[in-house]
């Protein structure tokens, strides 16, 4: 693997593979991989661990094809502890050889190099100080963070720049860079958004087993407004059959403006390959009775009919009027996520709804 090289550690030269596997063969979701010095995380899987590798590049171009409305990117991590059945980023620990399923969950690649190599880039000629987005593919605030601590520089090199930047999180470890934050937003254009899709515990323990509860991130969301921090919350992903009732929509967004969300922005699920697998399998498992459900709402592709977000996007729409949604409280705190105004922009960002 080309990114092998990269390993700040050798493999061990007899460690077996988790779980007692057989060596595989290249091909199979694992590469011939072994197990590297250990290097324990805690996580949602009870045998993650760290890759440390130092990375030749941190800030990367989207694709100018991709429907995002960001254009440059920086994940100091690849895989996730959060565990998300849906995570739509799976795929991408298969470009290294890995599964998109627990090595996923449970082997983070960490860019221990992150924050000097950052300071690099941001200082080039050629950088031209555009915003840059962070948690669009995995979490910058998973748990391998509070024992790597790679955001308080990577926050701090884009403060001494002025360069704009925008976080989306499900972890609650950003509360402990709030202060940098702040301090960032004091010298460009700095946006928070909080992934909370439902508030629903028993729905949280059984999809996103690595992430903190609800309750937690509502209190990131209040923290933030408390701070002066107008905080979007993406209400996502909304799951077929498991989330979008009517009751649970009005539960989730009165919690959500109860807790000083600034905007709410609905994104329900979508399933693309390598994560549409993982979830079909975790749907079996726990909730047969819906599967006949999902075949019927994505027998077209990775994403939902149209009549169908509409109908749900709508029970948002109701809510949110019901419940009132607070006005931006902080002007000079411009979003540059790019979360969506109205419904007719829905559209154009759903790829967010990775967390």
């Amino acid at each position: 693997m080309r990114w092998e090289r990269q390993r700040i550690s050798s493999p061990v030269a007899e460690a077996a593979l988790p779980l007692d596997l057989p060596e595989p063969v290249r091909g199979s979701g694992r590469g011939g991989l072994r197990l590297p010095d250990p290097v324990p995380i805690e996580a949602g899987t009870e045998d993650a661990f760290a890759i440390e590798v130092r990375a030749k590049s941190i800030i990367n171009r989207v694709p100018g094809e991709s429907a995002v409305p960001f254009g440059w990117t920086v994940n100091p991590y690849r895989g996730c502890g959060h565990a998300c059945r849906y995570c739509f980023a799976r795929r991408t620990h298969t470009y290294l050889d890995l599964d998109a399923g627990h090595d996923f969950d449970s082997k983070i690649v960490v860019k221990v190099n992150a924050g000097a190599l950052l300071r690099k880039e941001l200082a080039h000629p050629r950088w031209a100080g555009e915003p840059i987005a962070m948690g669009t593919n995995t979490d910058p605030y998973q748990r391998a963070e509070g024992r790597y601590r790679l955001m308080p520089e990577i926050i701090s090199a884009l403060r001494d720049r002025a360069n704009p930047f925008s976080i989306l999180t499900k972890g609650t470890l950003i509360l402990r860079d709030a202060d940098l934050i702040v301090q960032a937003a004091g010298v460009a254009p700095v946006s928070v958004a909080v992934s909370i899709g439902s508030v629903d515990e028993r729905l949280w323990r059984a999809v996103e087993p690595g992430a903190p509860s609800p309750r937690r991130r509502l209190d990131v969301v209040r923290r933030f407004a408390d701070a002066g921090i107008g905080c979007t919350v993406l209400m996502a992903p909304i799951l077929p059959g498991l989330s979008d009732g009517p009751e649970q929509i009005d539960a989730t967004v009165r919690e959500l403006v109860a807790a000083g969300a600034e905007r709410i922005v609905p994104l329900l699920l979508h399933l693309r390959p390598g994560a549409r697998e993982w979830f079909r399998d975790w749907l079996q498992r726990e909730h047969p009775e819906l599967v006949p459900l999902y075949s019927r709402l994505y027998r077209n592709g990775s994403y939902l009919p149209k009549s169908y977000q509409r109908g749900v996007l709508a029970l948002v729409e109701e809510a949110k009027r019901r419940h009132g949604v607070r006005p931006p409280r902080s002007p000079q705190f411009r979003d540059v996520t790019g979360a969506a105004e109205s419904d007719a922009e829905v559209e154009e960002v759903r790829q967010l709804s990775l967390l």
